[in-house]
C-alpha cells in the first residue's frame, strides 16, 4: 500500500497533514510509516489500519485512523479527535507479538 492520509487530495498534502499530526501527537517522524497494526489485548486480537475505523474496544466511534506512529515503547494511533486535532492519541504498548505493516 502506498502512503496516504485519508481526505488528503495528493501526496504533498498528505505529507503536510502527517507532519502536523506528528507534531500535535508529539510523535517522531520516520521514513517508515505504519499502515496497519495488529496486537493482542486482553485475549482479543485487535487490528487497526489507516483509513479505517478503530475496532469497538476503543471509544472513537466511526472516526478513521489518520496515522499510526511508532514511539519508544508504544504506538500512537491518531484519529481526528484522538491525537490529530484534539485529544490524546490511542496508546498501544509495544510487545514482541505486535505485528506492524508499513506503507511501501
Amino acid at each position: 500500500m502506498k502512503f496516504f492520509i485519508p481526505a488528503a487530495n495528493d501526496h504533498t498534502r498528505a505529507e503536510d497533514v502527517y507532519y502536523k499530526i506528528a507534531k500535535f501527537a508529539q510523535a517522531p517522524i520516520t521514513q517508515k510509516r505504519i499502515w496497519k497494526l495488529q496486537w493482542l489485548e486482553n485475549g482479543v486480537n485487535i487490528e487497526c489500519e489507516v483509513g479505517k475505523s478503530l475496532p469497538s474496544p476503543y471509544p472513537t466511534g466511526k472516526e478513521l485512523v489518520l496515522a499510526i506512529f511508532e514511539c519508544d515503547n508504544l504506538y500512537k494511533i491518531c484519529t481526528l479527535t484522538h491525537g490529530a486535532v484534539k485529544g490524546k492519541p490511542v496508546l498501544v504498548a509495544k510487545n514482541p507479538q505486535t505485528l506492524v505493516t508499513y506503507f511501501l
